[in-house]
């Protein structure tokens, strides 16, 4: 399961998320349902979205991707989902270091914002253009 920070995830890119957050998590969603159907991401894949950002997508499960509203903190849902997977093998997206650690404790892997980037978007050139994305490689297993 990729477990995807989405407050993180979209907090590492300063594109301007902060005046629309609905609108930034719900391009995100966007983003991850494409890149699992294009076969860029492993589904399944689990987004955690919290606070005014819930009001941008409803919890739904489509296309590989299932979006969750936390109630509260959304480090706890993530750690709580983490910790049930077992033994689903757990990758999480996120550059926060207490949550990865929290994460990492249940045997999942961490990885950062940029990693999933990658497979989204490809990479980006020297002058900033966006290369073509080519089918990413299965996340690093656990352990």
């Amino acid at each position: 399961m990729l477990l995807v920070d989405a407050a993180n995830v979209i907090g590492s890119r300063p594109d301007g998320w902060w005046r629309d957050r609905p609108g930034a998590a719900r391009r995100l969603v966007a983003q991850l349902r494409s890149g699992t159907l294009a076969g860029r991401l492993p589904a399944p894949v689990v987004v955690v979205v919290e606070g005014l950002a819930r009001l941008g997508v409803a919890e739904t499960e489509a296309a590989g991707v299932t979006v969750l509203h936390a109630p509260g903190n959304g480090d706890d849902m993530m750690a709580q989902l983490a910790s049930s997977a077992a033994p689903t093998p757990v990758v999480l997206v996120s550059a926060d270091r207490a949550l990865g650690r929290r994460v990492a404790a249940t045997g999942a892997t961490v990885v950062g914002p940029q990693w999933l980037y990658r497979r989204l978007i490809g990479p980006r050139a020297p002058d900033g253009v966006r290369g073509t994305a080519a089918k990413a490689p299965e996340p690093p297993s656990p352990g």
